[in-house]
C-alpha cells in the first residue's frame, strides 16, 4: 500500500530552460531515440484511450499554427511559439511493472486503477482529451494523458492548469486596499497552491480512496513507521470497505436487474396473450362478418322478392288506373264531340227559325201592300 501520484503541466512549442517542448514532448511519448535517452529499453506505448501520438502531434501542430489571437490594437496576429499548447498529465501507480507481470491480483487492481482515471481525465478535460497512454519500459507502472485545447481559436493550454488559472485571477484582480506588491503576489501563490491541492483531492476522491492508496506520503508530513503503517491499514481498510459496499450494490442492482427482467418477461408472455386474443378476435370477427354479410344477403334477397311482388302488383294496378283513365278520356272526348254537334245543330235550327221569320214577316209585308193594309205588328193580334 502506497500514496498516490499524479502531476501536471503545460509546454509550448518553443523549448523551456531544460529543453523540453511540445514536441520533445511528443517524441518522448513515442519513445523517440532522441528524448528516450532516459530509459534503458524502450518500447512502443499501449493506447488505452483516443488517439496515438503521430496523430496527437499532428492535431497539436495544425491547430496551433492557424491559432490567432488580438494584439495590442485588437488586430489579429497568430499566437506567439512560446504561448503553452499542450498540456499533459502523468499519474503513476506504486506497484512496479514487474510486480504486475508477476501478479494477476495487483494486474486487477492496476486495471481498475487505469479505468477511473481515465474516467477522472475526461470529466476533467471532455472532448480536450485526445490521447492516454502506458508506458511498461520504466520501473514504476504509468500513464500519460495529452490535452490539446482545439476548440480555442488561440490554444490557451494553461487555462486547464488549476494552479496558474487561480493565480492569474488574483493578479489581475489586483492588490486589496493597503496590499503592497509583494502581498499581492504572496496572496496569489496561496491561490496558486490552494487550486493544486483541490485538483490533487478532487483525483484522491474519485481514483486514490476506491484504489486503497493514500493522498500523501510519510515523508511529506514527517510520519513515524508506524503512523506510516497505521494510515496504511487505514486507506487498505477503507478500500475493502468501499469493496464490500460495490459488492454489496451490484448484488442488489443484479437483483433490481433480474426482477426487472422477469417483469419484462411476464409483460411479453401476457403482450404475446394480448396479441393471440386480438388475433382470434380478429377471426371471429372476421368470421362473424362473413355470416353477418351472408346475413344481410339473405334479407336482401327476402326484400327483393317481396317488393318484386308488391311492384308488380303496383304495376298492374298503375296499367289498369292507366286504361281507365284512357278510356274516361275517349268517353270524354266523345261526350264533348257529341255536345259540340248538339251545339251547332242548335245554332242551325235558330239560324233557320230566324230566316223563316224574317221570311214570314217579308211575305206578311208584301201581302199587306198589295191588299193595302197596314203592317202587321210583330206579336199584334192576328186578323
Amino acid at each position: 500500500m502506497a500514496y498516490q501520484f499524479i502531476h501536471l503541466e503545460c509546454y509550448s512549442r518553443k523549448a523551456d530552460r531544460q529543453g523540453r517542448s511540445s514536441d520533445f514532448i511528443l517524441d518522448e511519448a513515442a519513445r523517440q531515440p532522441i528524448a528516450s535517452v532516459h530509459v534503458a529499453d524502450p518500447h512502443p506505448p499501449t493506447i488505452i484511450y483516443g488517439l496515438d501520438i503521430e496523430e496527437v502531434r499532428a492535431m497539436h501542430d495544425t491547430a496551433a499554427a492557424a491559432a490567432m489571437t488580438a494584439g495590442a490594437r485588437g488586430r489579429l496576429r497568430k499566437i506567439q511559439s512560446r504561448q503553452k499548447t499542450l498540456h499533459t498529465v502523468v499519474a503513476s501507480h506504486p506497484y512496479t511493472v514487474a510486480e504486475v507481470r508477476t501478479n494477476g491480483d495487483k494486474l486487477v487492481e492496476v486495471r481498475d486503477w487505469e479505468q477511473r482515471t481515465v474516467k477522472w481525465l475526461r470529466d476533467q478535460y471532455g472532448s480536450a482529451l485526445k490521447s492516454v497512454i502506458r508506458h511498461t519500459d520504466e520501473k514504476q507502472r504509468h500513464i500519460h494523458a495529452y490535452i490539446v485545447p482545439t476548440s480555442d481559436p488561440e490554444m490557451r493550454a494553461a487555462a486547464y492548469h488549476p494552479g496558474i488559472v487561480a493565480k492569474r485571477a488574483v493578479m489581475i484582480a489586483g492588490p486589496r486596499p493597503g496590499e503592497d506588491g509583494k502581498a499581492l503576489n504572496k496572496r496569489s501563490n496561496a491561490a496558486y497552491k490552494a487550486a493544486m491541492r483541490e485538483w490533487q483531492d478532487s483525483y484522491h476522491d474519485a481514483v486514490a480512496v476506491p484504489c486503497g492508496l493514500t493522498r500523501l506520503g510519510p515523508a511529506r508530513r514527517r510520519l513515524t513507521r508506524e503512523e506510516w503503517k497505521a494510515e496504511q491499514a487505514q486507506a487498505r481498510a477503507l478500500q475493502n470497505a468501499l469493496g464490500r459496499a460495490a459488492h454489496i450494490q451490484a448484488r442488489g442492482q443484479a437483483y433490481v436487474d433480474r426482477t426487472k427482467a422477469e417483469a419484462a418477461a411476464i409483460r411479453a408472455d401476457a403482450e404475446k396473450g394480448r396479441v393471440a386474443a386480438e388475433r382470434l378476435k380478429g377471426i371471429g370477427g372476421a368470421i362473424r362478418s362473413v355470416a353477418d354479410g351472408i346475413q344481410q344477403s339473405r334479407v336482401r334477397e327476402q326484400i327483393r322478392r317481396e317488393f318484386g311482388r308488391d311492384l308488380a302488383a303496383a304495376q298492374a294496378l298503375a296499367e289498369r288506373a292507366r286504361s281507365d283513365a284512357a278510356r274516361e278520356r275517349e268517353a270524354r272526348a266523345e261526350a264533348e264531340k257529341r255536345t259540340s254537334d248538339a251545339r251547332r245543330a242548335a245554332r242551325h235550327h235558330a239560324a233557320a227559325a230566324a230566316m223563316a221569320r224574317q221570311e214570314v214577316r217579308r211575305l206578311s209585308d208584301a201581302l199587306a201592300a198589295a191588299l193595302d193594309e197596314p203592317p202587321p205588328i210583330p206579336g199584334g193580334p192576328r186578323l
